[in-house]
């Protein structure tokens, strides 16, 4: 009998994000000049740095190569940051040997095609509400929010809830 996400969300320790479709809503703003932005959610951010915060890996592998996405997430804590990766599977597996986690650790969160290996290589594989339907097909948690929307912090949330972590953060202060 296979284990509920819920249960395989005690085990996790490592959060790993694509960029395009799950940081981002995957529209591409493109200027006159031919810079590309992107939109990024605060809610998003926000549970980022409070994992990061609270001890968890932040891990972002993703093809896509933007440097301002690059600066969001280092504003956050990030420093975990494969950008423009040609294979994400190589940059994951050396990612854990040289951590020396497991990958039964690590959740991935990803929306499409590209992420299909790395999603069978994790602990939990998850994507956002509007992934593609062959990443659907082997999530063990589908988030109920789109890419872009807080898909992110939807996971890391019950992550760290399951995990009795959520919130922690504010008992010292308030105590």
């Amino acid at each position: 009998m296979s284990k509920s996400y819920k249960e395989i969300m005690n085990q996790i320790s490592t959060f790993i994000f694509d960029v395009d479709g799950v940081l981002t809503d995957g529209k591409v703003h493109v200027t006159t000049n031919g810079e590309m932005l992107r939109i990024m959610s605060i809610k998003d951010g926000y549970a980022l740095k409070t994992a990061i915060d609270a001890g968890y890996k932040v891990v972002i592998i993703s093809g896509g190569s933007n440097e301002g996405v690059k600066i969001r997430l280092q504003n956050l804590g990030v420093t975990d940051i494969f950008l423009g990766t040609a294979n994400k599977v190589a940059t994951f597996e050396d990612y854990i040997k040289n951590h020396e986690i497991k990958p039964e650790n690590c959740l991935f969160m990803g929306d499409d095609i590209p992420d299909f290996k790395i999603m069978n290589l994790v602990g939990l594989p998850t994507c956002p509400q509007d992934a593609a339907p062959e990443i659907k097909a082997i999530s063990k948690y589908i988030s109920h929010i789109a890419g872009g929307n807080g898909c992110a912090r939807d996971v890391i949330e019950q992550v760290m809830k399951v995990q009795g972590k959520w919130m922690k953060q504010f008992d010292a202060q308030y105590d």
